[in-house]
């Protein structure tokens, strides 16, 4: 790296529709504008070198993938030592997650504890001998929102910041009130582990 330039983050996303991130790749299955490879990632990402992307982004995509061990394992690849997936799909309890035919793969807080290589904080252990792959996850975070003003408010921030404030309030909200105030997302930050 020289003083008149900047090495450059390499940023991918999944499923970006026309709302790519800026300086992002854009893959979807649609050619849209903003897309940039038109690619079913159920295949797999071959388009994409071994640890040669330092973000990938995907938001509201790995809930319509039949195969979600096959791409969780191809991000894995894709993405280099240093890099972190930001991934944001439907919590389980999300109403509106079932009027969508589309939809193939429940989330929920320990979806991706089966593909980490460190102990949780949750206090439910998963295991985690299905896969020869793992990563560290950086970050959980349930998400709230309605349609509805007074309700958004009210679960965004107060419910939210109650259920977000430690693991045991996660597993506390998961085992007794996911049905009572459903969750609309879950958001995971991913660390490949190599």
């Amino acid at each position: 790296m020289t003083n008149n330039s900047v090495d450059k983050i390499k940023i991918v996303e999944l499923g970006c529709c026309p709302y790519k991130t800026k300086g992002a790749i854009g893959v979807d299955i649609l050619e849209l504008p903003g897309v940039d490879i038109v690619a079913n990632i159920n295949q797999g990402l071959p388009f994409f070198e071994d640890n040669s992307i330092d973000l990938l982004i995907t938001n509201h995509t790995l809930e319509h993938i039949e195969n979600i061990d096959f791409l969780i394992k191809e991000i894995h690849r894709i993405l280099n030592k240093n890099g972190v997936a930001q991934i944001k799909v439907p919590h389980f309890s999300n109403p509106y997650y079932y009027s969508d035919l589309t939809h193939k793969c429940f989330f929920g807080l320990y979806t991706f504890d089966y593909y980490a290589n460190q102990d949780s904080q949750l206090k439910r252990k998963v295991p985690t001998f299905y896969n020869n792959y793992s990563f560290y996850i950086l970050n959980r975070k349930l998400i709230f929102k309605s349609p509805y003003k007074f309700r958004h408010l009210l679960k965004k921030h107060l419910i939210q910041r109650i259920f977000n404030l430690s693991p045991y309030f996660m597993e506390l909200y998961e085992e007794y009130f996911c049905y009572i105030f459903p969750c609309t997302e879950i958001y995971f930050e991913l660390k490949p582990v190599k």
